[in-house]
């Protein structure tokens, strides 16, 4: 209200660049004068600061209406008053009109329709008077007084002592009230927009330090050498003891092996194809399809000297839209639980990992084995000669780290390619674990990544959002793990 008031008298600094000669001033000339300046010079200043609506219309509901009390009589002139101080406002586009209709209606009922329609015109008048123009608001004011049967060189009569009290000062009331609730609901309005303004700004933040701790934590796991790498939510379990690779050697791939990643590499090659592209052009030459119509429509033109517009030939063009890459990330589970899954488990991973490789040149695919600590038995673009064997018999499970890293390494939250992360696991984990591994499956699954998991126990516990295969033999996950990436190349085609 206070900084409203300031706006006020700034914009009558700034705008009202005229004065009521002396021998004119307090007449009820000058008076109306004043009235129509103080919606006017508010409508010029708005006009450069619309942001400092709000502030007017706040001074202008304590100030202004203020005002008016129950004391306030309630004849022409006064009526005209409250008229030229608040509808002219609601007209200048600090009031709105739903705010200032119960006045109005009072107003109306006292001066009359055709009355108040005059005055309206005249401070409408007004607001579009120029700052310097003294001669045209004391023109104004003039026609105001004729218009109210008011002489303009004496002073403001004073109040019919028979008029009733108070009416105008309810219905300001109910104004006053109108623009409070108003107030209310816009600010409560921009609180929310602010909130969810703050909201995705600390989301975005988050989010972007979440994928720069993912791709420290990539380049630790994958770099060339590197030991098992325990992340942060691990340490505390893992009580400062250096964690061991769950490597145990590795060993020349079976002939049903390989037989199973080609098998894959081509169904993967074949969700990776992409219908091509028909483009249908009109020409006025060979080579395409004649058109009886064009061509009759071409020939009217030339019988009629006009410049032939008409194209009778129809082109198809068919082009081969590119092929999206691949984009494999495994996951494998070597925690005590998966002991029994251990051999079939890095049979699939092997097959997946050549498969991906065998598909294209720009393929990648990356393998982690995951229990407390992170170890990558792949790195990305590396393709793997043999089949690494390794032992399940570690504690904890950090597949949210596990999938962070291999988003990182890989860009599986990076549209453009085909996406797949695999997961081969049972699924028992303890709830916090299995929180955050959902957390981020659901988020690779809203960036268009397909996940799969692949479970060899007997009573496998999948977490949410990622598509089940319950297998005894990897080399039957071949046409499954196919379907899951034509489902992530046809999510790649739609971005």
């Amino acid at each position: 209200m206070a900084w409203g008031a300031f706006t006020h008298e700034a914009a009558h600094a700034a705008h009202s660049r005229w004065a009521t000669p002396p021998p004119l001033r307090g007449t009820a000339l000058d008076t109306a004068a004043q009235l129509l300046e103080e919606s006017r010079a508010e409508h010029a200043h708005l006009s450069r600061r619309p942001g400092d609506r709000r502030f007017l219309r706040s001074a202008v509901h304590t100030l202004v209406m203020g005002d008016f009390t129950s004391q306030t009589p309630t004849d022409r002139w006064q009526a005209a008053a409250a008229a030229a101080l608040i509808l002219a406002r609601r007209d200048a586009g600090i009031l709105d009109p739903d705010e200032t209709a119960p006045l109005e209606q009072v107003i109306t009922h006292i001066l009359g329709e055709d009355l108040l329609d005059t005055l309206a015109g005249i401070w409408s008048a007004a607001h579009a008077t120029a700052d310097t123009d003294g001669q045209a608001m004391l023109g104004h004011a003039q026609a105001w007084c004729q218009a109210l049967g008011a002489d303009p060189a004496l002073a403001q009569s004073a109040p019919d002592p028979t008029a009733r009290t108070g009416e105008l000062a309810d219905a300001i009331g109910k104004v006053a009230g109108a623009v409070a609730a108003n107030e209310a609901a816009q600010a409560a309005a921009q609180a929310r927009i602010e909130a969810a303004r703050t909201a995705r700004t600390r989301a975005k933040a988050a989010k972007a330090a979440h994928a720069r701790h993912a791709a420290s934590m990539a380049e630790k796991v994958f770099a060339p050498g590197a030991r098992p790498f325990t992340p942060d939510s691990q340490r505390e379990r893992a009580r400062g003891s250096r964690a061991a690779s769950p490597v145990t050697g590795t060993r020349a791939p079976t002939s049903a092996e390989k037989a199973a990643a080609g098998q894959l590499a081509r169904a993967l090659r074949a969700a990776a194809y992409r219908e091509r592209t028909v483009t249908v052009t009109a020409c006025a030459a060979p080579p395409g399809r004649l058109s009886m119509r064009g061509a009759l429509a071409r020939d009217a033109q030339k019988a009629a000297g006009a410049t032939p517009t008409a194209q009778p030939w129809i082109r198809t063009q068919r082009r081969q839209g590119p092929t999206p890459p691949l984009r494999v990330g495994i996951a494998v589970d070597v925690s005590g639980s998966m002991r029994a899954a251990a051999a079939p488990i890095a049979s699939a991973a092997w097959i997946l990992a050549k498969a991906a490789a065998l598909t294209d040149p720009d393929s990648r695919s990356a393998t982690i084995a995951y229990r407390r600590a992170l170890t990558a038995i792949t790195a990305p673009g590396r393709t793997p000669t043999r089949v690494t064997e390794f032992d399940a018999d570690g504690g904890g499970h950090s597949l949210a780290e596990a999938s962070d890293a291999l988003a990182a390494g890989l860009g599986l939250m990076t549209p453009g390619a085909g996406r797949l992360l695999v997961i081969a696991s049972d699924g028992c984990y303890r709830p916090r674990e299995a929180a955050s591994a959902a957390e981020r499956i659901t988020a690779l699954r809203t960036a268009g990544c397909a996940v799969l998991w692949l479970a060899f126990a007997p009573d496998p516990s999948p977490l949410s959002g990622a598509t089940l295969l319950h297998l005894a033999d990897p080399a039957q996950a071949t046409a499954a793990i196919g379907h899951a990436a034509t489902a992530a190349l046809a999510a790649t085609n739609r971005l």
